[in-house]
């Protein structure tokens, strides 16, 4: 057996090809339309997936304020946030964090999904995410991506 031909490849800066993807998050699960961005971000789709390079693609989602959640999620889901004083911890719900930063919502989701390092800080980097149907990535022609 010639083991030569098995070789591992191993993908570094030079060598990966990033793209644009484009994904309308109208009417998408909020937890299933994170994984699957947070999946894309990592590069796990990829042949040559490597977990300390950033091998994933560059990803926009928009229509942000149209993403759905599941049950009674809206009212009962809670995002804890602190504001550094004693007695400083802030709850909101997820119906307000619609109403007052739908961006905020999906970025949460996949941030929460990416390592919580150096290289998850740099892969959060390559998300884009808008509110409305308009984007201002035209010229990197973003392929369509259908979550179903």
């Amino acid at each position: 057996m010639n083991t030569l031909s098995y070789k591992t490849v191993s993908a570094n800066k030079a060598t990966v090809n990033k793209e644009w993807i484009l994904i309308d998050a109208e009417g998408a699960i909020l937890g299933r339309l994170a994984t699957t961005v947070a999946t894309m971000l990592r590069g796990k789709h990829k042949t040559n997936f490597t977990p300390h390079v950033d091998c994933g693609d560059n990803i926009i989602v928009i229509n942000a304020e149209k993403v759905d959640l599941s049950g009674t999620k809206w009212s009962d889901k809670e995002y804890v946030r602190h504001t550094g004083f004693p007695g400083g911890q802030r709850f909101t719900t997820a119906e307000e964090m619609l109403k007052k930063n739908p961006i905020g919502l999906v970025e949460h989701a996949v941030r929460g999904m990416l390592p919580k390092n150096r290289l998850g800080r740099e892969l959060f980097r390559n998300m884009h995410v808008y509110a409305g149907a308009s984007h201002p990535h035209e010229a990197q022609n973003p392929k369509k991506f259908d979550l179903k």
